[in-house]
């Protein structure tokens, strides 16, 4: 099942955690040349090379990729009441977590007549990738969307894989959550190719490039979206899911159990890893996988993915080598179960998103916490953010100098410029000055 390390009588430092963290072998480069010849293909051949790479890894070839108004409308209207329900309040709720993540607009006067305004500007065009393998993701669309929305962004073009099942098409739910936002720009497409056609553009059908693409994927889509960068702004290159519980004995084993196997069921890479200072807890979780695991529907991904070195029940004197521990690794997903959640928490530096209690597990966040779900793995945690409505703008100054407040810096700029040889832009000034 899921292995055991002790790192009780330990005393490693960051460096070290750093080596003794639990990761999946999974690296992105391994992909990318494939990557790179498929987001050619698309750049050089346009349509023809989409539909050859839909009919080589979705076992259809799409013929007309953008999906019709109608279509979109008639996947809402056949929704589940409960999950339209369950879409609508998300989408609240997400609204409302992105609002707070807008930054409002400054003033600096650094002297009389001199204005230094900051301002944020959405980009106008954003691409949102949804996946479409071993789950369906309603939920990633509306993670993705509603930001862009919130921020501004006037035009959004969501692409997913073509599901043969569906003729072809994109997966209905996922084109109802995409109706329910209002996005009426939705394509069959998957993979490397599809963000390649996102950077790009593809004018045979209509898709124009976006500056910005965002949303989870599989190894080739990451590396895409790595090769893409510098044409066009990304979230991230993202990796399998993670959850970290930092738990100490008067966590409920049961609860630490289900919340580990509910991360795991992702993927066969996803990583849960349990850090406490108690052994007791550590053979209950065991005991609570064991029961648990075959009882869920996806045992066999879930067992594979606690028998990968990307999981552990980790063991450590107390609840700051937990700490420690937790902020080396930087978890995607971390969730604190003590008896003092707020001391702990208090402690922690490194996390894409934090769930504090045992009222509040990691699929809150995933579908209806308000917070958003697309967060860095790897360890990127530890030096990057997640998905909000900050991705989608660009912090502006906006200068503004009055003659007077220009003839104030004029001697030291031309001083400086000079330091530099680069008279000119002193000169540039001293033009302006008017001498008496």
């Amino acid at each position: 099942m899921i292995q055991t390390t002790d790192l009780r009588g330990s005393h490693p430092t960051h460096a070290d955690l750093l080596d003794l963290v639990p990761r999946a072998r999974t690296d992105v480069s391994v992909v990318a040349d494939a990557a790179a010849q498929l987001v050619a293909g698309v750049r050089e051949r346009g349509a023809d090379a989409l539909r050859d790479q839909a009919e080589r890894f979705d076992g259809v070839r799409t013929e007309t990729f953008r999906v019709p108004a109608e279509a979109i409308a008639t996947a809402v209207d056949e929704l589940d009441p409960l999950v339209r329900e369950a879409l609508e309040e998300s989408i609240v709720r997400v609204t409302a977590g992105s609002r707070a993540q807008i930054p409002a607009s400054t003033v600096t006067r650094p002297a009389d007549g001199a204005v230094i305004e900051q301002r944020w500007q959405p980009v106008s065009r954003a691409g949102v990738y949804v996946p479409g393998g071993k789950a369906v993701y309603p939920s990633s669309v509306v993670m993705n969307v509603v930001p862009a929305q919130v921020a501004g962004v006037g035009s959004i073009a969501v692409v997913s894989p073509a599901q043969r099942e569906f003729g072809g098409g994109v997966h209905p739910v996922i084109l109802g959550a995409a109706g329910l936002l209002g996005v009426d720009e939705v394509y069959a497409m998957g993979g490397a190719g599809a963000i390649g056609a996102l950077a790009y553009g593809v004018p045979e059908i209509g898709l124009e490039p976006v500056q910005v693409i965002t949303g989870p994927g599989n190894n080739f889509v990451a590396a895409a979206k790595q090769l893409v960068r510098g044409q066009v702004g990304i979230d991230a290159v993202a990796g399998a899911t993670e959850i970290l519980v930092i738990a100490d004995s008067s966590a409920d084993p049961t609860l630490v159990a289900v919340d580990l196997i509910s991360q795991a069921e992702h993927d066969e890479e996803a990583a849960a890893v349990l850090v406490t200072d108690s052994e007791e807890l550590v053979l209950a979780v065991r005991r609570e996988l064991e029961r648990l695991v075959p009882l869920t529907m996806s045992s066999s991904r879930v067992a594979v993915a606690l028998d990968g070195r990307q999981s552990a029940l980790v063991i450590v004197d107390d609840m700051a080598a937990a700490v420690a521990f937790s902020n080396a690794y930087g978890p995607e997903h971390l969730e604190i179960q003590t008896r003092d959640d707020e001391a702990v928490l208090a402690e922690i530096t490194s996390a894409g998103a934090v769930f504090v209690g045992a009222s509040t597990p990691v699929s809150l966040g995933d579908y209806l916490a308000g917070s958003n779900h697309v967060l860095p793995t790897g360890g990127q945690a530890r030096f990057s953010s997640g998905l909000g409505a900050y991705t989608f703008l660009r912090p502006q100054q906006i200068v503004r100098y009055g003659p007077s407040a220009l003839a104030e810096v004029a001697d030291r700029l031309v001083a400086l410029s000079r330091a530099e040889l680069l008279p000119a832009h002193g000169e540039a000034v001293a033009a302006r000055i008017v001498r008496p």
